[in-house]
């Protein structure tokens, strides 16, 4: 192998982005972001009241469709020296919910998950909410509606 072939292929193996990166007697264990993001889209769409993750406003929307992966979209993920990481999230919540216990069970749920399952610390988690959805339709509507035409 050439010595620029060589250099080349270091370079590529450099470049993918890594949250944490272990060394064991086998080798090197690396984190992709986009795996970090994928925890924090799934521990926030398990939290009551969470409608959506990501698609807030049209330039938001846009930017995230065109994303590389489905799963940095509506998250960021970026290293913190000394260890851990910063994270944004951005949510779209149900009308009707207690929006800033929503967040803190948002962080909650990503700071337990991510901990879990990869032992490191997230250092900071900004839930940011973009927008709130109303249920069209709600559980007494479709009551009033099935008694109506009976």
């Amino acid at each position: 192998m050439t010595r620029k072939k060589k250099e080349a292929e270091e370079q590529v193996v450099e470049s993918v982005p890594t949250i944490s990166e272990e060394t064991s007697g086998l080798g090197t264990i690396r984190i992709n972001h986009s795996v970090i993001a994928g925890i924090v889209r799934l521990a926030t769409q398990s939290v009551e009241g969470v409608v959506n993750v990501g698609g807030g406003g049209v330039v938001e929307g846009l930017t995230d469709f065109f994303s590389k992966k489905e799963s940095e979209r509506g998250v960021k993920v970026s290293e913190v020296e000394g260890g851990g990481y910063d994270i944004e999230v951005r949510v779209v919540l149900q009308f009707g919910v207690d929006l800033a216990k929503t967040g803190l069970s948002i962080q909650e749920s990503i700071r337990d998950q991510i901990f879990a399952m990869t032992g490191d610390h997230a250092k900071n988690i900004d839930v940011v909410i973009d927008d709130i959805k109303m249920d069209l339709v709600t559980k007494d509507d479709e009551d009033w509606a099935s008694e109506s035409t009976s």
